[in-house]
């Protein structure tokens, strides 16, 4: 799933991603934990057991959602469900919104121990029915179940730093999910293809969720400390039962847009276009108002975040399968695309990091999306042209260099056009974004190659990388009304 980064030179302060921004201000509270200790590291004492196991699961859903890009091919191939290839990656995205919301508004309602078990046990249970799968149909059902338990995962994690580490250390440890999300990238995909080289691809899936509970054991203790209070003046929140089903609509609306593929003539073309309508009108109330028309400002930074992950994305996805099925190369040689761009990723990250003076946000926007530009170009020419791999390789390692520049001042002007009141809801709406967008792209890009698949040769890859390359363009158009608002008071 794509992960909400955060730039660990900028103070963090949001009551957790996806909540409905009530935890900021009223409603329950946990405490006992995070009254002292100011002066600790999240490695010293009293957080380190709960700094390592909130790292590790981050670190294993990174894990997961890069070895998988690496296998899928192999998977797809082995199970004949070449029809569902493009549904295995967004349908876990399109679901994980719902994950969010609920997770954030539980989480506002009662704290974050009841969705962070839950959405652990949901994230097992569906890499389990993944790694027990005999048919693409029961492997996607697996990666629905453990998507709707990775979004809420991430949200409770986020709402756990707010409530238990004091402000002072919050920073260094949202620099160690950072960390946490990128060490997959440098190794996740070629580990995962020798594993699938040298036993099988089940094992990608059930080799994570043996490490799964360890993790969250060293999360209890902590949890354990916190106690339930109320605000005296202030009411439970509700359960916002309206925001959670347009998220389910959204969801849905998306899965719809990937089964698509599979309808025949006139049914081919109406179901994308209600699908893409009914997505519009579900979103409305889950964004900033104004999102879907570029507003300047916030609206725009959102909408920009989900037309560049969607870019960034829904390309990946068809990079390892067009060097094992093009070029022959095995999966783990294929995942040092994903290796290289991963890297990359870090590395650009960190110097907007670190240059965040003479780096502005609008620089970081332009320099980003040229060198994306530069890589879907270079990746189009190579399918087109059957250049050498080599050359796809070292592009990709440049589409990560820009989403390392432009992923975390995203996060960083939505913070900035926010105040306490609704931190919640604006880092919420990026991460919508964020999934939406991702897998949107995956969907169309799955229907170009299967339209183009009977033609076949070096087409479905040419459309399939098309398609996400319009996505590019779009946020090229949306750019400059990309600010930073005024919070609003």
């Amino acid at each position: 799933m794509p992960f909400v980064e955060s730039d660990p030179s900028e103070p963090q302060n949001t009551p957790g991603v996806g909540t409905t921004g009530a935890a900021a201000s009223a409603g329950p509270r946990e405490v006992g934990v995070r009254e002292t200790g100011a002066e600790e590291s999240v490695l010293g004492p009293k957080y380190r057991w709960i700094s390592i196991g909130m790292c590790v699961l981050i670190l294993l859903a990174a894990f997961e959602s890069l070895a998988v890009t690496t296998v899928m091919p192999l998977i797809a191939d082995e199970l004949a469900g070449r029809s569902l290839y493009a549904v295995a990656f967004a349908g876990p995205l399109a679901v994980s919104v719902v994950g969010m919301v609920l997770a954030g508004n539980w989480a506002d309602r009662r704290g974050p121990k009841a969705p962070l078990y839950s959405a652990v046990a949901l994230f097992a249970v569906g890499l389990v029915l993944a790694g027990t799968a005999t048919t693409m149909e029961m492997l996607v059902v697996g990666r629905l179940i453990h998507g709707l338990g990775g979004g809420g995962l991430t949200v409770a994690l986020y709402v756990i730093v707010a409530r238990v580490y004091p402000h002072l250390l919050q920073p260094r440890i949202f620099a160690g999910f950072s960390a946490a999300w990128v060490i997959p990238s440098l190794v996740g995909p070629f580990v995962a293809g020798a594993i699938a080289e040298a036993a099988s691809w089940h094992w990608v899936f059930l080799g994570v969720v043996a490490l799964v509970i360890p993790a969250l054991i060293m999360v209890v203790p902590a949890l354990r400390g916190m106690v339930h209070e109320a605000d005296a003046d202030a009411a439970v929140p509700r359960w916002d039962v309206a925001r959670i089903l347009w998220a389910a609509l959204a969801a849905a609306a998306v899965l719809v847009l990937n089964l698509s593929a599979e309808a025949a003539g006139w049914v081919l073309w109406l179901l994308p276009v209600a699908a893409v309508v009914v997505l519009a009108l579900a979103l409305r109330p889950l964004l900033p108002t104004g999102a879907l028309r570029a507003a300047r400002g916030l609206p725009a930074t959102v909408l920009v975040r989900g037309l560049i992950a969607g870019a960034f994305f829904g390309a990946q996805v068809y990079v390892p399968l067009i060097l094992t099925d093009r070029y022959a190369l095995t999966p783990s040689m294929a995942g040092l695309a994903l290796t290289f761009g991963g890297l990359a990723w870090a590395v650009t990250a960190q110097i907007q990091g670190r240059y965040s003076a003479t780096l502005t946000h609008a620089r970081c926007l332009r320099i980003g999306l040229v060198l994306l530009g530069a890589a879907l170009a270079v990746t189009i020419a190579t399918a087109a042209l059957a250049l050498p791999a080599l050359v796809l390789i070292v592009a990709w390692a440049f589409a990560g260099a820009g989403m390392g520049i432009m992923y975390p001042r995203t996060s960083v002007m939505a913070l900035q056009s926010s105040t306490e009141v609704d931190q919640g809801f604006n880092s919420s709406a990026i991460a919508i974004s964020d999934a939406i967008g991702a897998a949107v792209a995956v969907a169309v890009a799955g229907i170009a190659f299967a339209v183009l698949a009977p033609v076949g040769g070096v087409w479905p890859f040419v459309g399939s990388f098309g398609l996400a390359a319009l996505f590019w363009l779009a946020a090229v158009l949306v750019r400059p009304r990309a600010a930073v608002s005024p919070p609003a008071p």
